[in-house]
């Protein structure tokens, strides 16, 4: 006997079962939001990054011709695909120099300063913090349910971001830090790789990106609190030396940083570079000490004798070794400064 239904059936809600091709669209349909919503999440996160982390432009910077042929070797060797090494006495321009490198490189710079106690993890990042989430399901006014799921927050430092997104990475003081911190370097220079050994699966490795670029700065070996970095790491990066800048180069750096007239910034470079030739080793009084010279006799409107050998030994005595040799070299100063102006 067959069935009649008296009453016509109504369809309420969806199809139970779909055909293999709307699954097929359906998944890329969930694929791409899903390629969409993390697009913009990288998006805001890089927006984070560059807000942050980024370097200082160099501020008043001067380009001279040999001022100009040092960023010439620096770019040369940094689109060839090489990182560069700085290396020169302590106040001669270096950072300066590196910062005005990177930002004629058209993209955005991070920085990390080297120091005895940096580690691994300050160049690479870290766990910082754990993240707890919380799901009470009350389905069932009378039933509870509770879900607590712990999630550990990674946070990346200035050579996970720089490998990851293509930025370029100043390492100011290169030297100063321990040479087996510096050793996660070896495999992004050699096998453009970035190791994470904190972390697992996939997300232990990242790819480096093309266009990072890696700048470091280092003062001589003879300064205090300078190590050798390893050979195998020297090997696959292009050295630059460098010394004080030559005389009209650095009167017009003083110009610049203190607004003095030419004149009185020349008197000042002068007194500098016959102490720079008197003095030895790490004594020997930089292009940075001229600027503070310069600044402190513009603040205070005074070009004396007797006040520009006070503010020279204020701003050379910090290199000295103590009261005694501060009056010896306060002698030493003044009669330099007596001779010369």
């Amino acid at each position: 006997m067959k069935y009649v239904p008296e009453h016509p059936r109504k369809v309420r809600g969806g199809a139970v079962h779909q055909a293999i091709a709307e699954k097929k669209l359906t998944i890329l349909t969930r694929q791409r939001e899903q390629e969409d919503v993390r697009e913009v999440q990288l998006a805001t996160v890089r927006e984070d990054i560059e807000a942050k982390f980024l370097s200082p432009v160099p501020k008043n910077f001067i380009e001279t011709d040999e001022v100009k042929r040092y960023i010439g070797k620096i770019l040369l060797w940094l689109k060839t695909g090489y990182p560069v090494h700085i290396i020169g006495p302590t106040g001669c321009g270096k950072t300066a120099l590196a910062l005005q490198a990177a930002n004629l490189l058209g993209k955005p710079s991070v920085w990390v300063n080297g120091d005895e106690a940096i580690n691994t993890t300050n160049l690479i990042g870290g766990y910082s913090k754990i993240e707890m989430t919380t799901i009470r399901d009350k389905f069932i006014h009378n039933v509870f349910k509770d879900k607590d799921t712990m999630e550990a927050r990674w946070v990346s430092n200035p050579l996970t971001l720089a490998c990851q997104y293509g930025y370029t990475l100043i390492y100011n003081e290169f030297s100063r830090s321990r040479p087996e911190a510096n050793n996660i370097l070896l495999s992004v220079l050699e096998e453009g790789v970035l190791e994470l050994p904190t972390k697992f699966g996939e997300d232990r490795y990242i790819k480096v990106h093309p266009d990072f670029s890696l700048l470091l700065t280092s003062n001589n070996m003879e300064y205090a609190g300078v190590h050798k970095p390893q050979d195998a790491l020297l090997d696959r990066i292009a050295t630059i030396h460098m010394d004080y800048y030559n005389r009209d180069t650095e009167v017009k750096i003083v110009q610049a940083h203190s607004g003095l007239p030419k004149a009185r910034a020349e008197k000042i470079v002068d007194v500098v570079r016959e102490l720079r030739n008197i003095l030895g080793g790490v004594e020997k009084p930089g292009t940075r000490i001229a600027i503070m010279i310069g600044q402190a006799l513009q603040a205070t409107n005074g070009f004396g004798k007797d006040y520009l050998e006070e503010v020279c030994v204020d701003a050379m005595s910090s290199k000295f070794l103590g009261f005694d040799d501060v009056a010896k070299k306060r002698l030493l100063i003044k009669e330099r400064i007596q001779k010369m102006l």
